[in-house]
């Protein structure tokens, strides 16, 4: 399984390689194709407006020119395309070959210019600023065609119109827009389909992973009760125990303590589910912190002792009234102090003191135990999660005590901080609002 990921991941990550290649290629050459053909379609409308000048003699007479208020024989000057049509009529003339040849929505500059020295050339406003940008624009150049054939007729001798397209680029890309668009936008949805599958393939992974875990622990942590309860059980069978009341009680008490080591393991396991589901029901009324905090101190004393741990207290808080289910209360706290001498190294000292800050009322537990790594401090309040490092893995849990504290936590609407330095312990702080801050 371990081996299966890394190849998943290689093979799907060069795929998505290889199709961005090949998208990128499609695109490129689509708009050299797309540019191609819309170079042809201006050559098209440049000749179509070119031939339609050529045929039609335009609203002005052959024999007049018009040079501003003055007017001189034809005589003196051939007719010519410039004579014959005005700018506007020559930019009708070229709209009307574009959309001859369904070219549409596209601005252009034009020129009519002459071969030889004779007549004038007519451009329109912004036409040498468009034809010098070669890089931007594109330039074409179609002859106007002579009817007469030459000057029998009075027309000058070749004349070309020169259509300019400004921003060609931007004009392709226009076209393109939505076929790039879709392209780049299912290449994302690939992508994201791509880090999905994967982040589902490792938190199955990790799934997997803290079932094992959880499943070892289960086992480990049922199978020293179960085998007093047998050993006892068998002790019980024997007929010296079966005579002296006092083994009797003894044996008994064995089991019966065990059975309740078992139960609270079992409870622990749903409350978990519970959590998850968002099921459990909390009894809330007021309560004085301080002696939820006495009693939960009351249940670590033994084992605190058989560390011969120290376990110092200062309770400043003025205030202790807190809204809150004094069964779960007492258990985080329980929790916490539990940790703090699990995970402890010699001459264990535990801290915990209390204090009122803005209308909360917080407990803060310290600790000189092994203390937590980075990765460790972000994942503590993971259900299942347990650390790694040093002995902490011989701790015997399910790793769901700290999942039990955040959720109880945030089902009093409180908050917890934790701090904690590798090797040199830990301090979780708890932020509970006060009755009053609760009822203002």
């Amino acid at each position: 399984m371990k081996k299966i990921f890394p190849v998943i991941t290689i093979l799907i990550f060069i795929s998505l390689l290889g199709i961005i290649f090949f998208q990128i290629v499609w695109i490129k050459q689509a708009l050299q194709d797309k540019a191609q053909q819309f170079e042809n379609s201006i050559s098209v409308v440049t000749a179509t407006a070119a031939a339609s000048l050529g045929e039609d003699r335009g609203n002005l007479s052959p024999f007049d020119r018009k040079n501003g208020d003055l007017l001189f024989p034809l005589n003196a000057f051939p007719s010519t395309i410039v004579h014959r049509f005005t700018r506007e009529e020559i930019r009708e003339k070229i709209k009307q070959a574009f959309k001859k040849s369904n070219v549409k929505d596209v601005d252009f500059e034009f020129a009519i210019t002459n071969t030889s020295m004779i007549g004038d050339d007519l451009q329109s406003k912004r036409y040498i600023e468009a034809y010098l940008d070669t890089v931007h624009n594109l330039s074409l150049v179609s002859p106007i065609p002579n009817p007469g054939g030459g000057l029998s007729e009075g027309l000058a001798p070749q004349e070309l119109l020169v259509v300019v397209v400004p921003h060609v680029s931007n004009i392709i890309w226009k076209q393109m827009l939505w076929m790039v668009m879709g392209a780049i936008i299912f290449t994302c949805v690939i992508f994201a389909a791509f880090f999905i599958t994967l982040r589902a393939l490792f938190n199955q992974k990790k799934l997997s992973e803290i079932k094992s875990d959880f499943i070892n622990n289960m086992t480990h942590e049922f199978k020293t009760p179960l085998a007093t309860i047998s050993l006892a059980v068998d002790a019980l069978k024997n007929e010296k125990v079966i005579n002296d009341k006092t083994k009797m009680d003894y044996f008994s008490g064995i089991i019966k303590d065990e059975n309740k080591r078992m139960n609270k393991q079992v409870e622990t396991i749903l409350q978990a589910a519970l959590l998850d589901k968002q099921e459990i029901q909390l009894n809330e009324k007021p309560v004085h912190a301080h002696e939820l905090i006495n009693a939960a101190i009351n249940n670590i004393k033994l084992p605190l002792a058989e560390k011969s741990g120290k376990l110092e207290t200062c309770f400043n808080a003025t205030n202790d009234l807190i809204m809150g289910d004094e069964v779960h209360l007492i258990n985080i706290i329980n929790n916490l102090l539990d940790n703090a001498i699990k995970y402890s190294k010699d001459n264990l000292i535990i801290k915990l003191s209390t204090n009122n800050i803005n209308n909360y009322f917080r407990v803060k537990i310290e600790d000189n135990g092994i203390g937590m790594n980075k990765e460790t401090l972000h994942r503590i309040f993971e259900k299942f999660y347990r650390a790694h490092t040093g002995n902490i893995h011989n701790v015997k849990g399910f790793g769901l005590g700290l999942s039990y504290v955040k959720s109880i936590v945030d089902a009093h609407h409180g908050k917890i901080k934790v701090e904690s330095t590798l090797t040199k312990g830990s301090c979780f702080t708890l932020d509970f609002s006060t009755l009053e801050n609760k009822l203002a």
